[in-house]
């Protein structure tokens, strides 16, 4: 196991070093005059130039990059063109708000799954065609629109949750619980149904199982085969497609935030995007890849621990 994890780190620091290399050339490269989108169209050129050179835009693109892959090394990320802030700062006081709803919606959807599944494969008849007519209708509805419903019936009409705005929940518990239970439904339903199906799926296949055969024959009880036993053989390749529901859900999140006017990376990627603010546009690459790659070593050691075989190998 300590191989396989060693394996997987430098697995993920190259494949992150690689994206870093050919996401700052594409992102310098495309910038334009970045120097004169940050002063303003009208400004003198006087002013461009001395913008361009404080922002260190004249240096060859190599030398930038060596400086920039150097801070990064460390923790440092550079700064804001716009702002002036740390993109460490920038990133790390949003992080968290998008980091709770998905997985908060993970786990949501990853609950409802696996009981819309187990159901689904143990009633074959109408219950089961229901959940999958269900399943297919709701993966294919927008996350967003699902948001704006959601705000639209229980925010602006019942007055159950806020519409916007978002509570730290070191200021309210219950204000932070309300700012953030629409969004998290909004972002789990479309990932619940693909989960459910393959929770149903591998339920069946493990149903046919000739060791599960066996222990029904024996006397034990259906519950504990059924849980114990066909369950935890099922919950391997869920656990595949719940891992890439996150990565899914993480970029999710950005729309969802602004429907509910989050303080999240959501309003942060749009507004970098917009203004061409190419370090925090970085920052965000590279803190997405590195979200992706934990997760991924994540499902990797879960799915040894459910499976024994796949630990040996």
């Amino acid at each position: 196991m300590t191989k396989f994890i060693l394996q997987r780190l430098l697995a993920g620091f190259l494949t992150i070093a690689s994206l870093s290399v050919v996401a700052f050339f594409l992102l310098y490269l495309s910038a334009g005059d970045a120097a004169r989108n940050i002063v303003g169209q009208n400004a003198p050129q006087e002013l461009v130039d001395r913008k361009a050179d404080e922002l260190g835009l004249e240096r060859p693109l190599i030398t930038q990059f060596l400086e920039w892959a150097g801070g990064a090394v460390q923790g440092d990320l550079g700064r804001s063109w716009f702002t002036g802030q740390t993109v460490t700062e920038a990133l790390t006081t949003r992080l968290p708000v998008t980091l709770t709803l998905t997985i908060g919606a993970v786990l949501l959807s990853a609950i409802i799954a696996v009981l819309l599944g187990v159901i689904a494969s143990q009633r074959r008849g109408i219950i089961d065609r229901f959940i999958q007519i269900g399943s297919v209708t709701l993966a294919a509805v927008p996350g967003f629109l699902i948001a704006l419903v959601l705000a639209l019936v229980f925010a602006l009409t019942l007055r159950w949750f806020p519409a916007t705005g978002y509570v730290r929940p070191g200021a309210s518990l219950v204000g932070w619980l309300s700012t953030i239970t629409l969004p998290i439904i909004a972002l789990s339903i479309a990932a619940t149904a693909g989960v459910a199906q393959q929770v149903r799926g591998s339920m069946i296949d493990a149903n046919r199982l000739d060791y599960v055969r066996t222990l029904r024959a024996r006397g034990l009880p259906e519950r504990r085969v059924l849980f114990m036993h066909v369950l935890r053989n099922a919950a391997a390749p869920a656990l595949s497609v719940l891992g890439l529901q996150f990565i899914v859900l993480f970029g999710g999140a950005v729309v969802v935030e602004q429907v509910f006017s989050l303080p999240g990376l959501g309003q942060t990627a749009i507004t970098a995007t917009s203004q061409g603010d190419v370090p925090v546009v970085m920052g965000l690459v590279i803190l997405t890849a590195l979200v992706v790659f934990i997760v991924n070593l994540a499902i990797d050691l879960l799915q040894g621990w459910l499976n024994p075989k796949m630990r040996q190998s």
